[in-house]
């Protein structure tokens, strides 16, 4: 490319001081995770760069939420997004910059799907492109999305006005790191990732002695009913053509050994593509429930409690087309992969259909080109490529850190036009 062009004249900000500086906010956000609606200490530090780099700020958007705007000129309105919440997981990188947090109640957390990066990559761009603003027109805007990890973000920063604040985009972009080569973004039209519901079902029984079983309606036996019966519903009632997975993920009941309690609670997940398989997915599962607890003699019916439902999230075609384009451009059409569509599931694609603007949403690499090469070539993808979610899941910092930062920059430049 030219060396007048203009995405090149803001990237040659990213030097090695302003890399430098970047890698420490990365490892400091890494060192101190904070849980959904707690990432009070993380909005603080992306609102205090925002305002340093000349965005207007608003803050507690939704909570936590932190909106930047810097208007630029006449011309679309640009939004990028970062999501900042981590996780209750025990971390086991070994990293030197590890964290070593807990929750007040003693949990440990960790930033094991990689919003630390997200918000470092962000926060960046944002930099970036206020200290190039006399290369492009229009209207930035940087999105610091809370609570992520449960669904309940991205509504809460809409709901909360936000863009009433921002003004409304003509574009939402967003990125997220994945367990793919360091150095290589990946991104397709259409659907990315999947819809996903948590539901919490209470089992009611009637507790008793445990040495008197004829006296109770055993709570623990109808839940492991319940359980093996769920397994059938994705095997014998989901089309083979079709892609949906049900997951009980949790299950309490009782706490002394010889008691009988009176109920038990089991939590579940379900994720698919199609809206017809998740109403059909929902229907089976309340079903299902209902029926085990009819046969087992429950004294009242079961107990639903919705706990996130993740919407779709689907890449316009034509912005999609566009976004890889820009990367295309910058990167190589060998470093730009498609995105597969993943059972993992996101909200980011709540504030596009909020605006009625399209939405792009990709993946960053972020593992370690040679493991996974080495990894891939011995089928070993899944014991030695640490996933998302994983206590031993950290992107690579380098290449993962400046691709991340130039992936948002040259996507946002592909709709800002130049001056």
């Amino acid at each position: 490319m030219s060396d007048q062009d203009p995405i090149d004249k803001i990237m040659a900000g990213l030097d090695g001081p302003a890399l430098d500086d970047l890698a420490e906010l990365y490892r400091d956000l890494h060192r101190h995770p904070e849980l959904s609606f707690k990432e009070e200490r993380t909005a603080g530090i992306a609102a205090e760069r925002l305002r340093a780099a000349g965005f207007e700020v608003s803050t507690g958007i939704g909570g936590t939420g932190v909106a930047g705007v810097l208007r630029n000129g006449d011309g679309p309105t640009v939004a990028l997004r970062a999501d900042m919440d981590a996780l209750p997981v025990l971390e086991a990188t070994g990293l030197p910059y590890a964290s070593t947090a807990t929750s007040p109640d003693g949990v440990p957390l960790m930033h094991a799907c990689g919003h630390d990066m997200h918000v470092t990559c962000l926060s960046g761009a944002a930099q970036l492109l206020a200290a190039g603003r006399e290369q492009w027109r229009g209207t930035l805007v940087a999105l610091f999305q809370p609570a992520e990890e449960i669904a309940a973000g991205a509504q809460a920063m809409v709901d909360d006005g936000l863009f009433e604040r921002t003004g409304t985009p003509d574009v939402v972009l967003g990125q997220h790191v994945f367990p793919s080569p360091a150095g290589t973004v990946l991104v397709s039209p259409g659907e990315v990732m999947a819809a996903a519901d948590s539901i919490e079902i209470r089992l009611y029984g009637r507790g008793g002695h445990g040495s008197q079983p004829e006296r109770t309606v055993d709570p623990v036996v109808l839940a492991a009913s319940t359980v093996m019966r769920l397994q059938t519903v994705v095997s014998r009632e989901v089309s083979p053509f079709e892609q949906a997975v049900l997951t009980v993920a949790q299950i309490h009941a009782g706490h002394k050994e010889n008691i009988i309690p009176d109920e038990a609670s089991i939590t579940i997940n379900l994720r698919s593509f199609d809206p017809e398989v998740r109403r059909s997915l929902l229907a089976a599962v309340e079903r299902v429930v209902n029926a085990e607890a009819a046969a087992s003699g429950a004294p009242r019916p079961p107990g639903f409690r919705t706990l996130n439902a993740f919407p779709l999230t689907v890449n316009d075609d034509g912005a999609t087309a566009k976004v890889r384009e820009a990367f295309a451009g910058r990167f190589g059409s060998e470093r730009v992969p498609d995105l597969a569509p993943l059972m993992g599931s996101e909200d980011f694609g709540l504030f596009g259909a909020a605006a009625g603007a399209p939405s792009v949403f990709w993946g960053l690499g972020s593992a370690d080109p040679d493991l996974y090469a080495r990894a891939e070539r011995e089928g070993r993808l899944r014991e030695d490529v640490p996933g998302n979610h994983s206590p031993f899941f950290a992107p690579q910092l380098f290449p993962t850190l400046p691709m991340g930062v130039e992936a948002l920059t040259a996507a946002a430049l592909a709709w800002l036009p130049a001056r």
